[in-house]
């Protein structure tokens, strides 16, 4: 049964418990060989960051906080998956409801506020996975911990995950966490990536391996803010940057049912302002750290429109909601052609 056939009694429940449904459903497939990984496609892996990608599409981080269901996500056909975001103590996150569809505008609302069963859970259950792909890990603080402690919270983090990831994010642009965005400007930016930076030169040192570091920023920042982050990652080693995260902007959605419920605004309308975001860091690094491009990204086209504008990778999420899984393979197919040849972009 195909995903479209299944999507209006998906979207007959509330949000977020549709979702925990279709992953169950998914993992239970799995566990019984019912969907199986899908076979690489010759001459479409991409170098970045060091890692070698099977394909330049990958899972955005959110939808898997837990890292509970890889190798069921792993058999989509995903280059790579990003589990989290993941914080050093259990949360609950925000009260229910909290995760809002918005289907005439192909587009998502949510303020889940990094609910996660914590790091040591996310370690145990990325221990029990049989997926050995590219795996990144999202990290981030506690809600209660306080804006100047924020970076024992990601350090406490890293070191949990070091060893068990293919690279790392840094997430400090979810509207979700009250205070988290204040650490994209200047000052708090460059204390944060300093004891990151520090931290990682230890743990690479113990374990014998430099695992990358990414950076995922927002898409409501202004160009002038986007030119001095571009600065700290290249002052600091950080080896990528994600652009973007959710936007608190509500353009063309202020008139639709939840349209002004509070939290960050994914899908179709977050497209351009991320875009734009990934077209001013390639700008500005000119080359120097790739930029991996998320956000709006709901068709083979709109993949092609981030690598031209200057991403070296993709990951989708909100699309998912939309068009399933079917949406990683018609992505795939864009960037990478039916033959296997570079797709154009």
């Amino acid at each position: 049964m195909t995903y479209a056939l299944l999507r209006p009694a998906l979207f007959a429940l509330e949000a977020e418990t549709a979702h925990h449904l279709t992953l169950n459903a998914l993992k239970a497939l799995e566990s019984v060989g019912l969907v199986r990984p899908a076979r690489p496609i010759p001459g479409c892996a991409r170098d970045v960051m060091g890692i070698r990608f099977p394909n330049p599409v990958g899972l955005a981080a959110g939808l898997d906080k837990n890292a509970e269901y890889i190798d069921a996500l792993g058999a989509l056909g995903f280059g790579f998956i990003e589990v989290g975001t993941v914080t050093p103590r259990p949360q609950p996150g925000n009260p229910r409801p909290r995760l809002f569809r918005l289907p005439a505008a192909d587009a998502v609302i949510n303020r889940m506020g990094f609910n996660n069963l914590g790091v040591e859970r996310l370690v145990q259950n990325v221990h029990r996975a049989s997926w050995r792909g590219v795996l990144g890990i999202n990290i981030g603080k506690n809600f209660e911990t306080p804006l100047e402690r924020a970076a024992d919270d990601y350090v406490a983090c890293l070191r949990k995950v070091y060893s068990l990831a293919t690279y790392i994010t840094v997430n400090i642009s979810s509207p979700n966490t009250k205070g988290l965005r204040d650490l994209q400007a200047s000052a708090q930016l460059e204390a944060l990536l300093a004891a990151l930076h520090a931290e990682r030169q230890k743990l690479a040192q113990d374990y014998g391996r430099r695992v990358p570091l990414a950076l995922k920023i927002a898409p409501d920042l202004a160009d002038a803010e986007i030119g001095v982050i571009a600065e700290l990652l290249e002052r600091y080693a950080i080896d990528g940057v994600i652009a973007t995260n959710t936007t608190i902007g509500r353009d063309g959605v202020t008139s639709l049912p939840h349209g002004g419920e509070t939290g960050g605004l994914s899908g179709a309308p977050v497209k351009a302002k991320s875009t734009h975001v990934v077209r001013e860091l390639a700008r500005a690094l000119a080359g120097r750290i790739p930029v991996i491009g998320v956000g709006g990204i709901s068709s083979g086209e709109d993949a092609r429109e981030k690598i031209a504008a200057g991403a070296s990778l993709v990951q989708i999420y909100t699309g998912l909601v939309y068009k399933g899984p079917a949406l990683v393979r018609e992505c795939v197919a864009a960037l990478c052609g039916q033959d296997g040849a570079p797709g154009r972009s």
